[in-house]
């Protein structure tokens, strides 16, 4: 994909819009492009995209758990590795390359360098394998309580996650990121949040609410990170909001299905 293709001059079109975050948030045969600055526009609708993502993991998950009956820890896996697929890897580059900077000693400049370097340290790597790992036994957890639509749940709030990032975050410019924390704001962000409460509630009760709030607070976490460590936010770490938005609403989630 190029990325040149996102900065073309042209009208405003909603649904042209919402396609093209589809198809830079995922591998599926969209191939629908729009500028930066249009489909950052609709940001907040992002948990509605990968809200349908959620369920095509969760009918995987149902098929190989459910359907072919294999144990819920290859099942997990399974779902994970899906996940990753479909959305192209798109986030993991932020995971490792915000965990070198933030393992660096020295100036915020200095580590936002790191951030941005194209070599991967040790840090970045044991982060990424923790994250992965930490995902995977969560959604082995719920699968464990027959709590499916967790799946759906935690890939929604990830993005919820990114957005609480976005949202109490100062961007790094130029970047593609910057755009996507310009364009959260108070208002969109609440009328986001409020939707994907209902959703969450909806789906999973009390307990799909509980994963919303593990995805805030994650959320803010990694912005609270960032701003000590680099001053300033870019796509790595909105890339890591992300990851460990999913993860920590399923450690939340499972902590609840144990006592509800």
């Amino acid at each position: 994909m190029e990325h040149d293709d996102y900065f073309k001059e042209e009208g405003f079109s909603p649904i042209k819009s919402l396609l093209g975050l589809l198809t830079f948030s995922t591998i599926l045969p969209i191939n629908v492009f729009t500028s930066i600055e249009y489909m950052t526009r609709l940001v907040w609708c992002w948990p509605f995209i990968h809200l349908f993502i959620g369920f095509l993991a969760a009918i995987c998950g149902f098929v190989f758990g459910q359907l072919l009956h294999l144990n819920t820890f290859f099942t997990a896996v399974i779902v994970y590795a899906f996940l990753m697929l479909i959305t192209g890897y798109n986030h993991l580059d932020g995971v490792m390359d915000m965990a070198d900077g933030v393992m660096v000693h020295g100036t915020p400049e200095k580590k936002m360098a790191v951030v941005k370097d194209s070599s991967v340290g040790a840090g970045g790597i044991a982060t990424l394998f923790l994250v992965a790992s930490l995902t995977i036994a969560g959604l082995t957890n719920i699968l464990d309580y027959n709590f499916i639509m967790g799946i759906v749940i935690c890939e929604m709030v990830a993005k919820t996650s990114l957005l609480t990032t976005a949202l109490t975050s100062k961007p790094l410019t130029p970047g593609i990121g910057s755009h996507f924390i310009l364009s959260t704001n108070t208002f969109n962000y609440i009328l986001s949040l409020i939707i994907v409460a209902i959703i969450t509630f909806l789906l999973g009760g009390v307990v799909g609410l509980i994963g919303l709030v593990g995805a805030i607070f994650s959320g803010f976490i990694i912005s609270v990170i960032a701003k000590r460590n680099f001053g300033v936010a870019n796509g790595d770490v909105l890339g890591m909001s992300n990851e460990v938005g999913r993860l920590m609403a399923l450690l939340f989630m499972s902590i609840a299905l144990n006592f509800l």
